[in-house]
């Protein structure tokens, strides 16, 4: 898999190209500000693209604003973002544009190598990956939405679709039967007026879409 890491912080970045590289994985080019982004990704069109939100020079969304931009210059392009901080804005704005091939971590999720490398192997498949944190900040921050009709276990079921992934990891995480989680999946689609869809990662970008482009306080 083709890499381009974009991240200020050199011992992070290094960081990144020896986890990656250990991993099999090519990186075919570094950003360390963002103007520098753009220039690494229509050269080198990897498979996908991991940008810390923040970079120089004014070191406020130049990261994610080189996503937005990459993602409307390179169609399709799997983009990874990285925080220090969940920041609900950021993470919407991204959401807004479509959820294929979408990432959203915090920089602490790097130091879980297993996990880090398995959200971003989902996001270059066209899939998704949100931090838990990231998720429960935009759950528990919508006031009058159907979400407030969600039970506790509703809930947990759409926090964990919403991270990416699957019926059988769902029950496993849950300590429940995938029976449960198909049953609470159905009630979660029927509250959020969404197609009750249970058809892999369609269901998962559904919720996204729904939380991206639901009222915020």
């Amino acid at each position: 898999m083709r890499v381009v890491i974009a991240e200020d912080n050199a011992l992070l970045r290094e960081g990144l190209v020896l986890l990656l590289t250990s991993a099999g994985h090519d990186v075919v080019a570094v950003a360390g500000s963002g103007p520098e982004i753009m220039p690494a990704l229509l050269e080198h069109r990897p498979d996908v693209a991991v940008l810390d939100v923040r970079m120089p020079p004014g070191f406020r969304d130049e990261g994610l604003r080189a996503a937005l931009e990459a993602r409307e210059k390179l169609p399709g392009l799997p983009v990874l973002v990285l925080s220090q901080y969940v920041e609900e804005t950021y993470a919407g704005e991204l959401l807004s544009g479509g959820s294929s091939g979408i990432g959203y971590l915090l920089k602490d999720r790097v130091g879980r190598v297993d996990e880090f490398l398995d959200a971003l192997e989902r996001v270059a498949g066209g899939g998704t990956a949100l931090d838990p944190e990231v998720v429960t900040e935009l759950l528990t921050r919508r006031k009058d939405s159907p979400i407030d009709s969600l039970t506790p276990r509703e809930r947990e079921v759409l926090s964990l679709m919403a991270e990416g992934h699957d019926n059988a990891t769902i029950a496993r995480t849950l300590v429940v039967t995938e029976r449960a989680v198909h049953k609470h999946i159905g009630n979660v689609f029927l509250k959020l007026h969404l197609p009750p869809s249970d058809s892999g990662h369609r269901r998962v970008l559904a919720v996204l879409a729904y939380l991206a482009h639901a009222p915020q306080v």
